[in-house]
């Protein structure tokens, strides 16, 4: 016997795999999608969503391009996996995104190839639209210069192509590269942590979909799923998959909070108190001191 059958679950609940049949539409998301639906549509040219890590960005980013009719559209949704790409390489893989075959390597003609490619995605009725996922990566200001020159390409009142950067909080630092591109950002929205109330929706939500037949955890525990992931949804994810887990092997009807708690700990959740005189973060060889949250996105990075 499984966890899943234990608890009478047709399928994981809290798996974090973006699947879209688990979207969960909280308050925010619904007007951060609402928001980026309208950017688009009225080809605002560059709209921007930033988020903490876990926060749902890559789940919304799908739900947006999902979303989009693909007799109005001819939209696509990049993800950039290395900061070290270059501006060739990313403007070739947005012309293949976006239908242009063969696309030369000079940067000239491909420019040349992909303002055609434009214009008769316009003549068809239709509006290109990009969508950038983990857009923090892209942190040169060559590249920002080359947005800027895409955002450029349009005919006599109207944008032939429209960027969703979609992105941690640095993103706006990289866009400060080039000062006349963030200009041009005409929609900003940050997705923040859920609230106590979106978090046991958000956990019932995900439930019923998976089948389940009632709440196998107590007020309590979802309390304590919210107090230790802060809200953020892959981490409720993780403590409340982990807690179905723990539950079943003790054979528990239901999660309590000491549960949670137990995991929260396990998890590295709850940061041990500090002993006297101790520094707030460790520190690196030669007195420079370690940067944690660029370790968590690091390791954040390697786990996708």
């Amino acid at each position: 016997m499984t966890y899943l059958e234990y608890y009478e679950l047709a399928q994981e609940p809290f798996s974090n795999a973006p699947v879209s049949r688990f979207y969960y539409s909280s308050a925010q998301h619904a007007q951060a999608l609402m928001r980026l639906t309208h950017a688009v549509s009225q080809m605002k040219g560059l709209a921007l969503l930033v988020g903490d890590i876990g926060a749902g960005k890559t789940t919304l980013a799908r739900r947006l391009l999902d979303s989009l009719p693909e007799d109005e559209y001819e939209a696509a949704l990049l993800v950039i996996v290395h900061s070290g790409i270059t501006a060739q390489w990313l403007l070739r893989r947005i012309a293949l995104q976006l239908g242009v075959e063969n696309p030369a390597e000079e940067k000239l003609p491909l420019l040349s190839q992909l303002y055609q490619r434009l214009i008769r995605i316009h003549e068809a009725g239709k509006k290109a639209v990009v969508l950038i996922d983990e857009a923090q990566m892209l942190a040169t200001r060559e590249i920002m210069e080359e947005f800027r020159g895409l955002l450029n390409l349009e005919i006599p009142e109207r944008k032939l192509l429209s960027f969703v950067f979609f992105g941690l909080p640095e993103i706006e630092e990289n866009l400060k590269l080039d000062p006349p591109l963030a200009q041009r950002v005409a929609l900003r929205y940050h997705l923040d942590p859920l609230s106590a109330e979106a978090t046991e929706a958000y956990v019932r939500h995900r439930l019923r979909l998976a089948g389940a037949p009632r709440v196998p955890f107590t007020p309590e525990a979802i309390a304590a799923v919210h107090r230790f992931s802060h809200g953020t949804p892959r981490v409720i994810n993780t403590l409340c998959d982990n807690a179905l887990f723990e539950g079943f092997l003790a054979k528990a009807r239901d999660v309590d909070a000491p549960l949670v708690e137990r995991l929260a700990r396990d998890l590295a959740l709850v940061p041990p108190a500090p002993g006297p005189g101790a520094p707030d973060a460790p520190a690196a060889p030669g007195g420079e001191r370690i940067d944690l949250d660029e370790i968590d996105r690091f390791l954040e990075s390697l786990s996708k």
